[in-house]
C-alpha cells in the first residue's frame, strides 16, 4: 500500500487496520489513548504495530469527527490572565502531567476575555483563573449550556460548576506577621491597581499586621507596580537602593516575590540575610529556586486541582468531589524556606 505522502490520498483508520492486519476496532482503541483503561485486551506487540502503521501512513485522528462521534474532544482549556506567573506554570505543570497519562490535551488561553472564546470553542473542562464581576453572569450560562467550568475565585457561588476557594486574606497576614517577628522596616510589593483581583485584601493584610505590631506603615515602603515581572523587580530594586531601605519585603505574589529576589542580589544583598523576603501562592517554581522562596498558600492546590478538572474531563465518578458540583475550600499554611528564614528578637534585623 503506497504512503499517503505519495498519493495524496489522506489516510484513513480502514488503511492502518490493513497495513498493521488487525481490526479497525483496535486501530481506534489503540489509538484513542484508552488501554489499560479496563477495555479490551490488545496486546503490546499488537500496540506497537498499530502505532508503527500509523505512522508509516502519517494518520492522525479526525479530531471534530472524533468529537461529534464520542461527545469528548479530549482537550481541557487552562485561562490563565499571566502566562509568566509561577502560579501560572504550576496550573500548568500539574495539569499536564494529569493530562497526558489520560491522552488529554491541555490548551492554553492567555487571554481575559474567556467569555469570547470559551462560546465559539468546545473543551471537556475550562479552569478560569479570574472572573470580573461582569462575567459573572457568563459563567452561569455557560454552564446552562453544558461547559464543564473549574472556577478560581474568593467570591463567585457555584452555580452548576466547581468553584475553588482559597480566601488569601489570613494567609497573607500570617506571612506578614512572620517577617515581622525578625524586623521593623517591613515593606511590600503589591500592583498598583487591585481590581478585579485579590491584590486589595492582600496589601490590605499588610498595613493591619503593622498596625496590629504598632509598626508605622510608610508610604515609601510600598512598591507599586504595574503587574508585570519587570515592573515588580524596578519597584524592588527602588526600594532596596533607598538609604534607610527595608530589611524585608512581603510581596503580594510569588512572581513579585522572585523579582525582588532577583532585585536584591543585583544589589548585592544577601536574601535571608541582609533582607527576607516573603511572596504568596506557594508556588512550584518558588520552591524550587535557589534560594528558596518562603511563602504562604495552600498545601497542593496544583495537583489537587489538575485531579479536580481532569475527573470533570473525563466524568469519572467515585469521588467526594465528582458528585455535584459545589465549592471547595483549600485552608492557606506559612512555608518558612531560605530566603525569609524563622528569626526571634535576638536575631532581630533593624
Amino acid at each position: 500500500m503506497a504512503k499517503a505522502s505519495s498519493t495524496g490520498v489522506r489516510p484513513t483508520i480502514r488503511m492502518v487496520a490493513e497495513l498493521a492486519g488487525v481490526s479497525t476496532a483496535t486501530v481506534s482503541y489503540v489509538l484513542s489513548g484508552r488501554r489499560g483503561d479496563g477495555g479490551p485486551g490488545v496486546s503490546d506487540p499488537t500496540a506497537e504495530k498499530v502505532k508503527a502503521a500509523a505512522e508509516r501512513l502519517g494518520y492522525r485522528p479526525n479530531q471534530a469527527a472524533r468529537a461529534i462521534r464520542t461527545g469528548r474532544t479530549n482537550t481541557v482549556i487552562l485561562s490563565l490572565t499571566m502566562l509568566s506567573d509561577p502560579w501560572s506554570l504550576s496550573v500548568i505543570e500539574a495539569v499536564q502531567k494529569a493530562a497526558v497519562p489520560l491522552g488529554i490535551t491541555p490548551m492554553i488561553l492567555g487571554d481575559a476575555d474567556w467569555v469570547k472564546v470559551l462560546g465559539t470553542h468546545n473543551a471537556d473542562a475550562v479552569f478560569v483563573d479570574a472572573v470580573r464581576p461582569e462575567q459573572r453572569d457568563a459563567l452561569r450560562k455557560l454552564a446552562e449550556h453544558g461547559t464543564t467550568l473549574v472556577v478560581f475565585d474568593e467570591e463567585v457561588q457555584a452555580d452548576g460548576f466547581d468553584v475553588i476557594r482559597s480566601i488569601a486574606g489570613p494567609g497573607c497576614r500570617m506571612a506578614v506577621e512572620h517577617l515581622l517577628h525578625g524586623h521593623r522596616k517591613v515593606a511590600c510589593l503589591t500592583p498598583a491597581t487591585a481590581a478585579g483581583t485579590s491584590g486589595g485584601t492582600r496589601y490590605l493584610a499588610y498595613s493591619d499586621a503593622l498596625a496590629a505590631a504598632e509598626v508605622p506603615e510608610r508610604d515609601d515602603y510600598v512598591g507599586l507596580f504595574d503587574g508585570t515581572s519587570a515592573g515588580a523587580y524596578a519597584a524592588a530594586t527602588r526600594v532596596l537602593s533607598m538609604p534607610d531601605r527595608p530589611t524585608a519585603i512581603y510581596a503580594t505574589t510569588d512572581y513579585a516575590a522572585v523579582s525582588a529576589i532577583n532585585a536584591a542580589q543585583r544589589l548585592g544583598l544577601g536574601v535571608g540575610t541582609d533582607v527576607d523576603i516573603i511572596g504568596v501562592g506557594n508556588t512550584v517554581e518558588g520552591a524550587r529556586m535557589s534560594p528558596s522562596l518562603s511563602t504562604v498558600g495552600p498545601v497542593d492546590f496544583f495537583d489537587k486541582l489538575a485531579r479536580l478538572l481532569l475527573r470533570r474531563a473525563t466524568g469519572q465518578a467515585g469521588h467526594a468531589a465528582a458528585a455535584e458540583p459545589g465549592v471547595l475550600d483549600f485552608p492557606w499554611h506559612l512555608f518558612v524556606r531560605e530566603s525569609a528564614p524563622h528569626r526571634s528578637a535576638a536575631t532581630r534585623l533593624y
